[in-house]
């Protein structure tokens, strides 16, 4: 006997063994209980929702010899012709191929005579919007007012192509995407049946990979026996489907945490050397930051009998919230621009190097402060810090007093410093502070940012502490711009001083020669 391939040998075959679409069938249960039937049915949804399923499955119910039921006997002889696609009144169309109006003419003029076999004549259009104008056009008049033994199933996977005189004479049902949950416990079902062995993670990868439709993951199912003669593993799965292993990710989240820009360049060349999608990795590494800022906002929504739940658990304790939000920035962004990369193992190394470049930097890693801060022998606008309960005078406030020094003792990273840094000191009252921030950044302005800053200045002066942030235009010296001011700067002290230099100066009256001030670099 020929092996018949689990998309068939599976395929549901009643409303009950149909998975992932029960507000679709609660309602078609409903009608054909009550008997409250329509002459026309529009399915819509993405490939391998089940669709055409659904649709051979109302034909059952509306031509069982048992009588027209939400559960056709699937034993009566109508039942098994259309089961096995030989029921003379159930007529499959495929509308891509057949698109012409003078088709869809002759298909309708048949319409008129009674049922060879069955109760209903049931007409099964896939693909719908592929007819032309005058097709549907052709179809409207029967479509409204059909024979009493004509049934009009529709289905479609671009519902938005097909004319409104055409959707307003059809009872329409969404079919949802599968989640990749549902997906792999469907699939652990099937391969229970089928007793054969599979790992959780193999599965779920399968899950993942289907995008949502349950006939491709199936087909993928199929695939996967085959390629482990007859075992399901996830190292053979990964490998069958060119897939990024989960610890590449890991890796690379190691590798930034310990900021070893190193180890992180060295994933992407083992990446390479095994063909990984490059678009794919940066699309699981969307995915990873997405599950990590879930684990830290959200950790009851990580399932228990996720595999690398501990593992991401870890990491997301190891990371800041803000961080992890221009992380998945990086990488989606990343993706985007990957055509544009001279290759695409180029266009992800400097997706990782993106991610080394704005990671949050340690006080140990920074001398002592934090990135992007001050330096302590820079230009300050003064030295004086404000007590708790002083306020600052108009003209002080302005010029950002005592705000560089009480942001040097805070131990900020990500998003937070960034927002402190662009910041002027307004006011600082007992439990109040006013800060001034530029319309300029008010890209900053995120509320994690915001909260977390007015921890920290909790933290710093022992008491609770209001934060407040005005948008408006002040006298721009805020820490960032003194930051930017003094490296300015030592860059103008370290250009005189190699102009100033004997013999480079002889080189450009020798020479002719021109001095590219980008190539220096102050000590």
């Amino acid at each position: 006997m020929s092996y018949q391939v689990l998309a068939r040998k599976w395929r549901p075959r009643t409303f009950a063994s149909l998975v992932g679409q029960e507000h679709v069938v609660r309602a078609l249960t409903h009608a054909l209980t009550e008997q409250r039937l329509h002459h026309a049915y529009l399915f819509t949804g993405t490939r391998g929702v089940g669709k055409t399923t659904l649709a051979r499955i109302l034909a059952k119910a509306l031509n069982c010899e048992s009588g027209v039921t939400a559960t056709p006997c699937g034993v009566c002889s109508a039942c098994r012709e259309i089961d096995s696609g030989r029921f003379v009144d159930l007529l499959e169309v495929d509308a891509a191929t057949n698109t012409k109006v003078d088709e869809m003419r002759q298909l309708l003029e048949n319409a008129v005579y009674a049922p060879t076999r069955g109760r209903f004549k049931v007409y099964v259009i896939d693909e719908v919007h592929m007819l032309s104008n005058s097709a549907f056009n052709a179809m409207l008049k029967t479509l409204e007012e059909p024979p009493e033994h004509v049934k009009f199933i529709l289905a479609t996977t671009d519902p938005q192509k097909i004319p409104v005189t055409v959707l307003s004479r059809c009872l329409q049902f969404n079919l949802k995407q599968m989640t990749p949950p549902l997906i792999a416990g469907h699939l652990k079902h099937i391969l229970e049946a089928e007793s054969i062995s599979a790992e959780a993670a193999a599965l779920q990868l399968l899950a993942r990979s289907a995008a949502g439709s349950m006939r491709d993951a199936l087909s993928l199912l199929d695939q996967a026996i085959a390629h482990g003669s007859g075992k399901i593993e996830g190292a053979q799965v990964r490998e069958m489907l060119g897939a990024v292993d989960l610890d590449h990710l890991f890796s690379i989240a190691d590798a930034l945490l310990a900021g070893d820009a190193a180890a992180m360049l060295q994933v992407a060349d083992d990446m390479a050397t095994r063909s990984l999608s490059f678009d794919t990795a940066l699309q699981e590494m969307a995915g990873l930051f997405t599950r990590l800022q879930i684990a830290q906002l959200a950790p009851q929504a990580i399932a228990d009998d996720l595999p690398e739940r501990s593992r991401l658990l870890e990491i997301a304790a190891r990371l800041d919230p803000e961080f992890v939000q221009l992380a998945y920035q990086i990488a989606v962004h990343g993706r985007q621009e990957l055509p544009l990369a001279p290759d695409e193992q180029a266009g992800f190394i400097m997706t990782l190097l993106r991610l080394y470049a704005f990671r949050p930097v340690p006080d140990d890693e920074s001398g002592g402060r934090q990135q992007g801060a001050a330096p302590a022998d820079g230009p300050v606008a003064s030295s004086s810090t404000l007590a708790p309960g002083q306020t600052a005078a108009p003209a002080e406030a302005g010029a950002g007093v005592g705000w560089h020094d009480i942001l040097a003792a805070l131990k900020l990273g990500g998003m937070a410093r960034e927002l402190a840094q662009h910041c002027e000191l307004r006011e600082l009252g007992k439990a109040r502070m006013v800060l001034g921030l530029s319309p300029t950044h008010r890209h900053l302005l995120m509320k994690p940012a915001q909260d977390k800053l007015q921890q920290s200045l909790a933290g710093h002066f022992g008491h609770p502490l209001q934060l407040a942030i005005e948008l408006e235009e002040g006298s721009g010296d805020t820490p960032a711009a003194a930051a930017q001011r003094d490296h300015r700067e030592r860059m103008d002290r370290a250009i005189a001083s190699v102009e100033q230099d004997g013999f480079v100066r002889q080189v450009i009256e020798t020479f002719d020669a021109t001095l590219i001030e980008s190539s220096i670099k102050p000590i």
